[in-house]
Order: structure tokens, then C-alpha cells, then sequence
């Protein structure tokens, strides 16, 4: 009987209490925190792909200058970088709204651990938590904030770019219009003038036909002349006189001719350009000098929009190293909180293991007094049956009893 029971008692409490103790509040405390850090640190979703429609940026195939559709093919290629870029920096958004959450998660694991444990911790990691959230917070809405701005500034330009480029095809068939009017009107004025040089000719010809038939008629009279005068010698004729006042009539003549020859000529010139293409010589002049100005007005707003365009570069090229130096940060951030959480960890296993400590030697006091308790009680049973009592110390620091042949048992 007195055997039985002090070593069913020293064995069970000292193994059970304390392996189990031991065992049970090691293995959940590593295996929570394990399992709740493995979900906690997992690899962030992937990023989703940003696609860009490849038939917007196609150049239009427009029979004009070369080097004009090279300048737009380089213009479109710059607003597809913009474009990639623009798309880059949503990516990295996203990016940092997943990291957001992920920390959003620790925190919240971090409290509930932190609420379990003692209280020095939780109040050392909990201001340190709260602020880098907050900074967290700020950014991301800094970061929305500028991607509400760009995603306008972008389709204004875009806006922008369309409109420029539909007034660029406009005035680019304008011009071809214009140019092929232009063509038909030298062509005529070429025509006209080709008929004036023809006119020219002729009035040449008939100017010299003219001369040749009065030369011949002048010879003719004065043939006629002579004859009369060998008929007639008593008569004294001044021949001379006659030829030049003869001469004289048909210059005369010939120069009223050819004076209303190029009267008429310049007036039949004067009436087919005047009338026929002076308005349409003013029109297209007219139209001319407005598409230099709208064309001029269009350069200098292109300017503008490139300008525009560089600014809208800039801002994105800050907002890139801004959202790098935001990752940065935040890298090193999270590197602070996994070095404050290891710490924190180190700090929990080491008052986890003080607490098993105190709990082991705990037990063995209470061991050791029900220990005693039991000796005091059978003390008198002691006395009368003059019994020795051994006690010893185990390795795990709790004290065994055992009673060794009482005198009832041999009896």
C-alpha cells in the first residue's frame, strides 16, 4: 500500500505536469506562430498585365511628305512610351496596395499575439505599427491622388493629340486640293499664254505682210508714175515729194494697224485673265495666306502640346522615382518590422521559457509540500510502526517519497 502510492504519486506528477506543460505550451506557441507568420509572409499575388491596343498606334498610310510621317511615327512612339510607362506606375500601385494589405495582415496577427502576451511588448511594437501605417496610408493616397491627376492629364492629351490630328489630315488635304487647283490654273495661264505668244506671231506676220503688200503697191504707183511721165514731158513732178507723202500715209496706216492689233490683242489678254481667273487668282491667294497662318497657328500650338507633353514626361519620371523611393522605404521598413518581429519572437520564447521555468519549480513546490504534508500525517503511523522514510531529489527537480515495508504489511 505505502509503496504503491509514493512512487504512483512522485512519478505521475513530475512526468505528466511536466512534459505536458512543457510539450503542449512549446509546440502551440511555435506552431501558431509558425503557421500565422507562413500565411502572413507569402508571396505576393501576381501583377496583372497591362495590354495596349497595337491598331491605335498604326500609322495612317497618307500619300504626303516622308519625313512628316516619320515625325508622327516618332510622336506615337513617344505616347506608346508614355503609354507602357503610365501602366508601369499602375502596376507599382497595385504592387504597393497588395503590400498595404499583407502589412494591414501582420499588423492585425501581430496584434492578437501581442494581446495574448505580455503587455510590454504589444505596447513597444503597437505606436511603431500604427505610424508606419499611417505613412503607409499617406502614400497610397498621395499615389491614387497623382494617378487620378495623370489618368486626366492623359486623356486630355490624348483628347489633345486626336484633335491636332485630325485638323493636321484636314489641312493636309486642303493643301493637296489647293495645290491641285493651283496646277489647273498655271496649266491655263499657261495655255493663255501660249496662245498670247501665238497672237504675238501672228500680228507679227500680218504687221509684215502688211509692209510687203504696201511696198508692192508703192512700187506699183510709182511703176504707174514713171510711165505717166514719159508721156507726158512737159509736166515737172516732184517724184520724191510723192513717194514720202505715199510712204508716209501707209506708216501711217500700218501703225494705226498695228496699234489697234495690240490693242485688241491686249484687250482679248487683259479680258481672259482678268475676268476669268483674277477672282480665282485672289481666292486662292486668299486661301493661301489663311492656311500659312492656320499653319503657323497649328506649329506653334504643337509646340505647345510638345511642351505640354514634356511636362507631363517630367511628372511622370518624378513619379516614378518617388514610387521607387516609396518602395525603398517601404522595403526597409518591412525589414524594420521583420527585425522588431524576430526580436519580439526571441523575447516571447524567452519569456515562454521563464514561465515554464517558473511553472516546473512551482510545481515541485507544490510537490514538495504535499510531500511534507503526507510525512506529517504519517508521522504517528511513523512512530508506531519505526519504519525508516527515504527522500530524494529527481532530475527534474521534484521530490519522491517512498515508505518501505510498513509493519501492517508483514503482518
Amino acid at each position: 500500500m505505502s509503496t504503491g502510492y509514493g512512487g504512483g504519486y512522485g512519478g505521475g506528477m513530475g512526468g505528466g505536469m511536466g512534459g505536458g506543460m512543457g510539450g503542449g505550451l512549446g509546440s502551440g506557441i511555435g506552431s501558431g506562430m509558425g503557421g500565422g507568420l507562413h500565411g502572413v509572409m507569402g508571396p505576393p499575388k501576381p501583377i496583372t498585365a497591362v495590354t495596349v491596343n497595337q491598331s491605335l498606334l498604326a500609322p495612317l498610310n497618307l500619300e504626303i511628305d516622308p519625313n512628316i510621317q516619320q515625325v508622327r511615327a516618332q510622336e506615337k512612339e513617344q505616347i506608346k512610351i508614355l503609354n507602357n510607362r503610365f501602366a508601369s506606375l499602375i502596376d507599382k500601385v497595385r504592387f504597393l496596395e497588395q503590400q498595404n494589405k499583407m502589412l494591414d495582415t501582420k499588423w492585425n496577427l501581430l496584434q492578437e499575439q501581442s494581446g495574448s502576451g505580455p503587455g510590454g511588448v504589444r505596447s513597444n511594437i503597437e505606436p511603431m505599427f500604427e505610424a508606419y501605417i499611417a505613412n503607409l496610408r499617406r502614400q497610397l493616397d498621395g499615389l491614387n491622388n497623382e494617378k487620378i491627376r495623370l489618368d486626366l492629364d492623359l486623356k486630355n492629351m490624348q483628347g489633345l493629340v486626336e484633335d491636332f490630328k485630325n485638323k493636321y489630315e484636314d489641312e493636309i488635304n486642303k493643301r493637296a486640293t489647293v495645290e491641285n487647283d493651283f496646277v489647273l490654273l498655271k496649266k491655263d495661264v499657261d495655255g493663255a499664254y501660249m496662245n498670247k505668244v501665238e497672237l504675238e506671231a501672228k500680228v507679227q506676220a500680218l504687221q509684215d505682210e502688211i509692209n510687203s503688200c504696201e511696198l508692192t503697191e508703192l512700187q506699183n504707183q510709182v511703176k504707174d508714175t514713171s510711165v505717166i511721165l514719159e508721156l507726158d514731158n512737159s509736166r515737172n513732178l516732184d517724184l520724191n515729194a510723192i513717194v514720202a507723202e505715199v510712204r508716209a500715209q501707209y506708216e501711217d496706216i500700218a501703225n494705226r494697224s498695228r496699234a489697234e492689233a495690240e490693242t485688241w490683242y491686249m484687250q482679248k489678254v487683259n479680258d481672259i485673265v482678268s475676268c476669268k481667273y483674277d477672282d480665282d487668282l485672289k481666292d486662292t491667294k486668299s486661301e493661301i495666306s489663311d492656311l500659312k497662318r492656320f499653319i503657323n497657328r497649328l506649329t506653334a500650338e504643337i509646340e505647345a502640346l510638345k511642351g505640354q507633353r514634356a511636362n507631363l514626361e517630367t511628372a511622370i519620371t518624378e513619379a516614378e522615382e518617388r514610387g521607387e523611393l516609396a518602395v525603398k522605404d517601404a522595403k526597409a521598413r518591412i525589414a524594420d518590422l521583420e527585425a522588431a518581429l524576430q526580436k519580439a519572437k526571441q523575447d516571447m520564447a524567452l519569456q515562454v521559457r521563464e514561465y515554464q521555468e517558473l511553472m516546473n519549480v512551482k510545481l515541485a513546490l507544490d510537490i514538495e509540500i504535499a510531500t511534507y504534508r503526507k510525512l506529517l500525517e504519517g508521522e504517528e503511523s511513523r512512530y508506531e510502526s519505526n519504519s525508516p522514510v527515504t527522500v530524494e531529489r529527481n532530475p527534474h527537480g521534484i521530490f519522491i517519497s517512498s515508505f518501505i515495508n510498513s509493519t501492517s504489511a508483514t503482518t
